[in-house]
């Protein structure tokens, strides 16, 4: 309003006043203010990409990945070459675990991997931290490239062991580093948060055997409470800055959820109200399988069985050995026993960590001994 004074005393007088000098006060008080906000909001950005150049180019020799990773994720590939490539290169991941990540055969990332390598040095895109204007654009494709780094951490494809701590580790220390170069971006602050969140259970999911243990049978005393904190405070920063959050700040609060309450008194209608909002967000066959499991802890197992074998009838998610794993469950608890053990048996045929397939094989044996007992009773 004062520019806006200063302005009159100095346009009246050449000018003339105006028939309405309210009007033109308020019209030039707002018109200055929105040329404030314009400049403000182009400095605030070269400002925040510049130090991020600066940030990354001085970052520690462990940090460089960081820096690498958003090189690789360079606009002229996919989206599926940007996580694939560099997944490979600075993940470590195989061909057959970056394949399980995108649900896809090995043959088409192995070629999508050659293609990804023959376009960067036909095209000479150079390995280096990108000029700051360029930072935002790559920034949901290095997202996604520590969430599939982090998830074959927390469920690991070939080895023998549920988990590989080191990979969940190197996600998430590239995700704090995210952070701290761009403190104010709600997807970078979510996938922290969600992380730490499924991070903080890591010790309570294997029983003493290396078995599998569900989240409802998890030892809460056994989480991290420090990590979930943590999430917690980032999840909460992250809500605040987002009026429409993305997908990662909404796995994150499904992550809250369960991290604030026990088995029994978890919220699952509000759990699956937020899957169906990541739907829309960000619409997969395995958020809708995600979002299944949710109605059926809600509604009870037959509204979501009816949302799997929807599934399932798409044929989207054949070869994913959680779907029919999940209908197997759904069936069992229906006490739908030869229609368990079927689905039980299909989930086997699929790849799937060791770890998970003693566990569908202990539920398989489990419908094959109740469909004895009733042969037997029959008899």
């Amino acid at each position: 309003m004062q520019g806006a004074f200063v302005a009159a005393l100095e346009a009246w007088p050449r000018l003339g006043v105006p028939r309405n000098p309210v009007s033109w006060i308020i019209v030039a008080a707002r018109n200055q203010a929105l040329d404030r906000v314009r400049r403000e909001s182009k400095r605030s950005v070269k400002e925040a990409g510049a130090s991020l150049t600066a940030a990354v180019s001085e970052t520690e020799p462990g940090d460089d990945r960081l820096s690498l990773i958003f090189t690789c994720c360079h606009p002229t590939l996919s989206t599926r070459a940007q996580v694939a490539l560099t997944l490979r290169l600075l993940g470590g991941l195989t061909v057959p675990e970056i394949a399980h990540a995108f649900l896809t055969p090995e043959a088409t990332i192995a070629q999508t991997l050659v293609r990804a390598k023959r376009k960067i040095r036909g095209a000479g895109i150079p390995y280096r931290v990108p000029d700051p204007e360029a930072l935002p654009g790559r920034l949901q494709a290095v997202l996604t490239v520590l969430y599939l780094i982090f998830n074959e951490g927390y469920y690991t494809t070939g080895a023998g062991s549920l988990v590989r701590p080191d990979l969940s580790r190197e996600a998430i220390s590239l995700g704090r580093t995210l952070v701290e170069l761009m403190p104010y971006e709600p997807e970078a602050l979510g996938l922290l948060a969600l992380m730490l969140l499924h991070d903080s259970r890591r010790a309570a999911r294997q029983g003493p055997d290396g078995e599998l243990v569900l989240l409802e049978d998890q030892d809460h005393s056994r989480w991290n409470a420090v990590q979930i904190a943590e999430g917690m405070a980032l999840l909460e920063r992250a809500v605040r800055r987002a009026p429409h959050p993305g997908p990662f700040v909404l796995q994150a609060a499904i992550a809250a959820i369960h991290a604030q309450s026990s088995p029994q008194q978890t919220d699952w209608r509000q759990i699956a109200m937020l899957y169906g909002r990541l739907m829309t967000v960000s619409p997969s066959p395995v958020v809708e399988l995600n979002r299944a499991v949710a109605v059926a802890m809600a509604g009870g197992p037959a509204a979501g069985l009816a949302i799997v074998e929807a599934i399932d009838a798409e044929g989207t998610l054949a070869g994913y050995h959680l779907l029919p794993a999940v209908k197997g469950h759904l069936l069992r608890r229906l006490e739908r026993w030869e229609e368990a053990a079927a689905a039980y048996r299909r989930a086997l045929e699929l790849p799937a960590n060791a770890v998970e397939q003693r566990h569908i094989e202990q539920r398989l044996a489990q419908c094959e001994a109740r469909l004895s007992e009733k042969n037997a009773g029959r008899s």
